[in-house]
């Protein structure tokens, strides 16, 4: 079907325009591709008829040395453009007819390993070869061209470079040839690698060359690599090497070592001790004078004295040792030494050299107190446990704070542990205490010795057994006060009592170790007296002016007999009765008998008053108590029988045997009469009879007078015995100056 309107279409080489009948442009001109079709109607052809080229023996096979170039105008990139490469003919075909290989793609012309391998046997050339070129690719079909190839082989002059000896820091023009290299094959290439890299170059003719000064110290030698290549960067052969050698110069002086760990050395060291040594270092080659060092001692701070030097050092090997001199331990010395190259002759280099040396202590000081005798320390006997007796200071003269670290003990006489010492782990100060309770009787006074060690082990000669401090404590007797059997006492008498009257007796808590003294204070009538001795209170007059139901308090006092200072005081209230009738009743009571100490089941039986006018009937009841005495309370006991009798026994297993006073109250009707019962407490036989102490019997001799007798009898005897003697010896003489016929002759039978 067509439409209403016409198209027209123009075309042109490039550009299409679409027009409507009345020539409206609706499609303006665009351009058209026109796409010819390409024809196979083109011949390649080589760039040169002839190519020449050189062929150097030992050219690694594989490797092009001439790339063949060709043009084929057909489109690009199509079959009719796609060329291969071949080669048709190798002129002469000896030793090898396959001396060479073609890359068809390429181009790339080399020789096969086959021909490598004989070109190295034998040098033959030159070679002529007919290569040919195709279009179609791979095709059968396809238009092609030839060319000729002369191959010449050339001897290899690749060969190995001697190395190259350059002064360091060389004064000459850079860059500076070093040495020259040549590729005797054709189309070559050259390339320069240095290991490790440095300022080296080689140009297009094979020449190397340095580009500035070479420092030794930097890098003494380089490994040059040097590459002969095609034109795609492919070795021909293997690289050639060339070794530089830096030849040094005396340029660089003795390096000191950097300042390392602090260099110490311990006090006491013998002489000869290696402190340290000096590694000073030459940049310049080793084993060259340029490198040998050689030391010596400048200074040290402080300078030496006439003791010698604190250190020696050897110029060879630069090493420090100890000297003649002490080392004193926190010292810090300060040695400069000089190190110089070229073994120290003139012209050489040299630095100075500084290294500080600090002396260490060790514990060779064993602690010492300050004060090793204490002047004598008392303590009362009464001390508590842990009451501080003594400080002792020991100081020691090391310095390292671990060496002064001490260690304190009790040694002698202290087997009880009755002290003890007590101090920090860091502290120069120990705390001597008591630990348990003192005893004068035990002893008086206690000798310790203290002794001070370093608790690390010392070092040195002759550290010794450790100091020691000798501490002696007197002990000081305490007596303590004495003290009544109660605070306050009471008597009642009638007062109608008369003078020298037992009232009680005023007696101590507990047996003293020293005698009593009782003394009365504030008896202001004079009415009582006590018995220094016995504590025993009487009347001291008649109680006039005393009325019934008063009450007169004085105190009594008691002191030691040797410690006057230490006294008791009691008070003593006498209660007033009311005096008895003027005819005192009588107590009926058994005759004075003895009890038995210890006690044993018998008494005292008391019996009430026989006579009383005042009473009617003349008898009781009546009732007994002991007196207000808290001694006699304590002692005795006494048990009512009946209105009329009481049975007085001891109170106590044991009473002091000796004659006792005791005070029973008697009372009727509001009627009180305190009457003394003597007893006899003494120590009984198995059958209950008291053992008395026999007293001299009258008439009998004392010791003395018997003595008197032994004496007089004995000096009787010797005269007695001396007469008779006497007279023997007379009669002897008399016999003797008788004359010899008057002497009566003896019969001989």
């Amino acid at each position: 079907m067509v439409p209403a309107w016409l198209w027209l279409l123009y075309l042109s080489v490039a550009q299409v325009t679409l027009e409507t009948e009345d020539g409206h442009v609706l499609w303006g001109p665009q351009p058209v591709l026109v796409h010819v079709k390409d024809e196979n109607d083109q011949v390649p052809h080589f760039s040169q008829s002839i190519y020449r080229v050189q062929l150097s023996q030992g050219t690694r096979p594989g490797i092009p040395f001439l790339f063949l170039e060709a043009l084929d105008e057909d489109e690009p990139g199509t079959a009719n453009s796609d060329l291969r490469f071949y080669i048709l003919n190798q002129a002469p075909a000896r030793p090898s007819p396959d001396m060479f290989q073609l890359e068809p793609r390429l181009g790339a012309l080399a020789l096969s390993p086959e021909g490598s391998t004989s070109l190295d046997q034998d040098m033959e050339g030159p070679y002529q070869l007919l290569v040919q070129v195709k279009d179609m690719g791979d095709q059968a079909s396809g238009h092609q061209a030839t060319a000729t190839v002369d191959v010449s082989v050339v001897e290899n002059t690749w060969v190995p470079l001697d190395p190259v000896h350059l002064a360091e820091n060389l004064q000459v023009p850079y860059p500076h040839r070093i040495a020259q290299v040549h590729w005797s094959g054709g189309d070559v290439h050259y390339h320069l690698e240095s290991q490790p890299p440095g300022p080296f170059d080689v140009d297009a003719e094979g020449t190397l060359y340095v580009t500035k000064e070479l420092d030794r110290e930097s890098q003494a030698e380089y490994l040059l690599q040097v590459q002969a290549q095609n034109t795609r960067g492919e070795d021909y052969t293997e690289p050639l090497e060339l070794h530089v050698v830096v030849m040094d110069e005396n340029d660089n002086a003795p390096v000191c070592p950097l300042h390392g760990s602090p260099i110490s050395i311990p006090e006491l060291s013998p002489p000869g001790t290696e402190v340290t040594r000096l590694l000073a270092e030459d940049l310049d080659a080793p084993g060259s004078p340029n490198s040998y060092i050689v030391y010596r001692l400048l200074s040290s701070e402080p300078e030496e004295g006439a003791e010698g030097r604190a250190f020696k050092l050897d110029s060879t090997s630069g090493s420090v040792t100890v000297g003649d001199a002490p080392l004193q331990a926190g010292q810090s010395i300060l040695l400069q030494v000089m190190a110089a190259d070229l073994g120290g002759a003139e012209g050489g280099l040299s630095s100075t050299c500084e290294v500080t040396v600090t002396i260490t202590d060790i514990n060779d000081h064993a602690p010492e107190f300050t004060n090793s005798q204490i002047e004598p320390i008392s303590l009362p006997e009464d001390a508590e446990p842990g009451t501080l007796v003594a400080t002792l200071t020991a100081t020691d003269a090391d310095l390292e704070p671990a060496f002064r670290l001490m260690d304190f003990a009790i040694e002698v006489e202290d087997v009880e542990g009755t002290f003890g010492l007590d101090w920090e782990p860091d502290s120069s100060h120990v705390q001597l205490r008591l630990l348990k309770n003192l005893s004068y009787e035990a002893a008086s006074s206690h000798k310790l010795v203290v002794v001070v060690r370093s608790v690390a082990e010392l070092v040195g000669p002759g550290p010794g057994p450790g100091a020691t401090a000798t501490v002696t404590v007197l002990v000081e007797r305490v007596v303590p006060p004495p003290k009544l059997d109660q605070e306050s006492y009471e008597a009642s008498v009638p007062v109608s009592t008369p003078a020298g009257s037992l009232l009680l007796t005023i007696q101590p808590s507990d047996r003293m170790s020293s005698p009593l003294r009782f003394s009365l204070v504030n008896d202001s009538e004079g009415w009582l007296c006590i018995k220094e001795v016995s504590g025993e209170v009487h009347t001291a007059r008649p109680l006039q002016g005393a009325q019934p139901g008063d009450m007169y308090t004085v105190l009594v006092e008691a002191q030691y007999e040797d410690e006057p200072t230490l006294s008791a005081s009691a008070t003593l209230v006498i209660h007033f009765l009311k005096a008895p009738s003027s005819r005192a009743p009588t107590l009926n009571h058994v005759p004075t008998r003895h009890l038995c100490t210890p006690r044993q089941d018998h008494g005292v039986v008391i019996s009430g008053p026989s006579e009383d006018p005042d009473m009617a009937g003349g008898h009781g009841p009546y009732s007994f108590a002991l007196g207000p005495n808290p001694t006699v309370q304590r002692d005795w006991h006494l048990q009512a029988l009946n209105g009329s009798h009481a049975y007085l026994t001891l109170a106590l297993h044991w009473v002091e045997p000796r004659e006792h006073v005791v005070p029973i109250v008697v009372s009727h009707n509001a009627r009180m009469w305190q009457l003394p019962i003597r007893v006899i407490v003494c120590r009984c036989n198995v059958e209950g009879q008291c053992m008395r102490k026999v007293g001299r019997m009258k008439g009998m001799p004392t010791k003395l007078s018997a003595v008197g007798i032994l004496v007089g009898t004995l000096m009787a005897i010797g005269i007695f015995l001396i007469l008779i003697f006497t007279h023997l010896s007379l009669a002897r003489k008399k016999d003797l100056d008788q004359p010899v016929d008057s002497v009566p002759l003896k019969a001989v039978v």
